[in-house]
């Protein structure tokens, strides 16, 4: 009993699923539309009808539309049509009948009927034969039948073919559509006639075909295409329009679909407490009853606090009336004493009276005294306490602005990422803003990732950083040669804002070199001023390059200034990025063998201009090296603003000379410039610090310690990058961090 009560509440509670969205009734002959939502036939052809379309509302079902069609009329082998064979299937096509119903010869442009689906209220495609190329969804009206049955009181079926009164129906046939009681069934299906093949069923006023027919060719549907998503019959299977397509036995999709179906079914109704759980928040959510009840708190502490202070104010108040009471006390009583009837007049008064001369003037001196106190009092009347209370006044312009702006927190806005100050070398420096008028942020939560790693299949994964104080932050411990994007977003007691727009990052392809300039080797203290931190140098012009500009038209010798790193490298990968004034002279930034450059920098300190110089172009110092010796120095020249970039590999390999060819070509000096040196390759690389472009590529005699140097020749300046890690800003390691889905 308890099933079936729980079967028939089932039941109830499903009403709204069987409704039709256009008349809010229950479905009749209902239509499957191409975006899988029922409509019952009626409705949709007056849908139709109001689009315009006439004539397209033909009946998909299967059954006779004839109204004469009964029991005693109705041909019992419209029916028991047998399937044609394949083979015969194939001489039809072959012969040349390949139309099908619907469609006329010669027709070059047909009607495409668009149907508005009041489900999903989007258009959606019927094809030319309207709502005759749709199937009736019998499953649907079977659960509709079921469904009045379990909601209907004493609603019984009654035989249509007995004599009144009629009785009872009990059984019900399809080929004859009508209900029978037991003895009308066997009366019209008499024993060895063809009707007695008719099977009985359920007595029902709605009658439906007894399979699925296909809306095109009327042959009941035995297979489903899967690349259409539809039911296809025998004679659609082999039609050039499924031609390819992956078809299968209906049985096959029945029960593929059914196992579906009841796995989906089944974790729905093991986590029924996980639904209403689920239910309870999304109600909280809408009620907002949570959000009421804070701000009423919020509204009554404020109250609480104003109470508080109109207390302590009024005490204030009253404290300081006590004090000016004990102060006028007196005062207030000699005043008093001079209102008409009062004790002191009264009994001036009745002094006066008195004759007796002697005894006058004995009474009268004493009161005289007072009197005459009273009276200069009168006439010089000064409060003895401050009758103003204007220090109790209260300025409450601000707090009632602040009382009149109060509104709800907004989470923050996206922030702004200072692409400007965001860069990345030994660690990712990441600096950011939020907009001129969004809400504070209590904190920031920084996500990143790498993007030159392989994807893998599911959500993208962010490494990601809680609660970041401040508007920057060190990202430790990169990868080499990775491009990293990063993305922030604030957060307050509303919650957590947009993020920013990603922006992505190139690390250095190398581990960076840490060092300082050293001066002890080459420097001419009168020409190069080497900066306190030992990271900038700046070359002064010297008396040289001013005879040179005096001999214009002649040969002249030119000082070159050059200054070392303090460290050499011996083995690995090593990077570093410096900055080159763009207003310098003439700056050479590269590397070189350390004995090589020491003696370069003992031997000379001039070297001949180039207009004078006969010299063969080679950089390498060394005029008997062989051809296939490496150079020992590799440098890029920059002057006036712009690089010049030789047109080999090792045109600017040299120190003292030319930088190769004139057919050399220059580029914009970009802001800063990094050099990666590759110990064991023996080669050198020249890169656009900020964009990690290829400058230029330089091959290097790796023999011994190679250490970085600076070339000048007149005036320049050159900026060593600063270590991110020596900023004063959040550190973030990350190693540490946990992984985002």
């Amino acid at each position: 009993m308890a099933a079936k009560r729980g079967i028939k509440t089932s039941m109830k509670n499903m009403e709204k699923e069987l409704l039709c969205p256009v008349c809010q009734e229950m479905y009749k002959q209902p239509l499957v539309l191409p975006c899988t939502h029922n409509v019952c036939q009626a409705c949709a052809r007056e849908v139709l009808g109001q689009q315009g379309y006439l004539g397209h509302g033909g009946d998909p079902s299967s059954e006779p539309t004839s109204p004469a069609s009964t029991p005693s009329t109705r041909s019992p082998r419209l029916s028991r049509r047998t399937l044609p064979k394949p083979e015969r299937l194939d001489r039809l096509l072959k012969s040349g009948f390949g139309t099908y119903p619907g469609r006329k010869r010669g027709a070059l442009h047909p009607q495409v009927i668009m149907f508005p689906c009041p489900a999903c209220q989007g258009d959606v495609e019927l094809g030319e034969r309207g709502l005759a190329g749709l199937f009736r969804n019998l499953t649907l009206e079977r659960v509709v039948e079921r469904y009045r049955h379990s909601v209907s009181v004493g609603g019984a079926i009654l035989c249509q073919l007995c004599k009144p009164p009629p009785l009872e129906a009990t059984k019900g046939c399809t080929e004859c559509r009508a209900t029978f009681c037991n003895e009308c069934f066997k009366l019209f299906h008499p024993w060895g006639t063809q009707k007695a093949q008719h099977e009985p069923t359920l007595p029902t006023l709605s009658f439906r075909p007894k399979g699925l027919m296909c809306p095109d060719h009327k042959e009941e549907v035995t297979h489903y295409c899967k690349t259409c998503q539809r039911l296809v019959c025998q004679l659609c299977r082999v039609r050039r329009t499924h031609s390819g397509h992956k078809i299968t036995p209906v049985l096959s999709a029945y029960q593929a679909l059914k196992d579906k179906l009841t796995k989906t079914l089944t974790y729905i109704l093991g986590n029924q407490d996980t639904v209403q759980t689920q239910i309870c928040e999304l109600e909280e959510t809408v009620s907002g009853q949570q959000a009421k009840e804070e701000v009423s708190q919020l509204v009554r502490g404020l109250g609480a606090v104003l109470e508080e202070k109109r207390a302590s104010l009024l005490q204030a108040i009253e404290e300081c009336q006590q004090e000016r009471l004990a102060r006028l006390s007196t005062q207030l009583q000699e005043h008093r004493s001079l209102l008409d009837g009062s004790g002191l007049v009264g009994y001036a008064q009745e002094v006066l009276k008195e004759t007796d001369q002697p005894c006058f003037v004995q009474a009268a001196k004493q009161l005289h005294n007072r009197i005459a106190r009273a009276t200069e009092a009168l006439q010089t009347f000064q409060p003895a306490a401050n009758s103003s209370f204007r220090h109790c006044q209260l300025d409450v312009g601000r707090e009632m602005k602040l009382l009149t702006e109060l509104n709800f927190l907004r989470v923050p806005e996206a922030p702004v990422i200072d692409t400007q100050r965001t860069f990345a070398y030994d660690q990712i420096f990441l600096c950011w803003r939020l907009p001129p008028h969004s809400p504070p942020a209590w904190h920031y939560t920084i996500e990143f990732r790498r993007t030159d790693v392989p994807a893998q299949p599911g959500p993208t994964h962010w490494q990601r950083r809680e609660e970041v104080r401040g508007t920057s932050a060190l990202l430790e411990n990169p990868d080499t040669g990775s491009v990293y994007v990063l993305r922030v977003r604030g957060c307050n007691k509303a919650g957590f804002g947009e993020y920013s727009e990603d922006v992505h990052l190139h690390t250095p392809p190398a581990p960076v070199l840490h060092f300082f300039l050293d001066g002890r080797w080459g420097t001419s203290r009168e020409r190069l001023a080497i900066s306190k931190d030992q990271r900038a140098v700046r070359s002064v012009p010297g008396l040289p390059l001013l005879l040179a500009a005096e001999r214009l038209l002649t040969g002249c010798h030119l000082s070159v200034d050059v200054v070392l790193g303090d460290v050499a490298v011996t083995q690995g990968r090593s990077y570093w990025a410096c900055a080159v004034d763009p207003a310098s002279y003439l700056v050479k930034v590269g590397v070189g063998l350390e004995s090589k450059l020491q003696e370069s920098f003992q031997g000379a300190s001039d070297v001949i201009s180039p207009r004078y110089d006969p010299d063969s172009g080679h950089d390498s110092g060394a005029e008997d090296a062989t051809v296939e010796a490496l150079p020992p120095f590799a440098f890029l020249t920059i002057g006036m603003g712009k690089i010049l970039l030789g047109s080999g590999a090792s045109s600017n390999a040299g120190l003292t000379g030319r930088d190769g060819p004139a057919a050399g070509c220059t580029v914009p000096l970009p802001p800063r410039l990094g050099i990666c040196l590759d110990y064991e390759q023996g080669r050198v690389s020249f890169l656009d610090a900020v964009s990690f472009r290829g400058l230029l590529e330089c091959p290097l005699d790796c023999s011994g310690p190679v250490c970085p140097a600076f070339c000048f020749i007149g005036g320049g300046a050159v900026q060593l990058q600063e270590p991110v890690g020596t900023k004063p800003e959040r550190k973030v390691t990350i190693g540490g961090f946990a992984k985002l889905d």
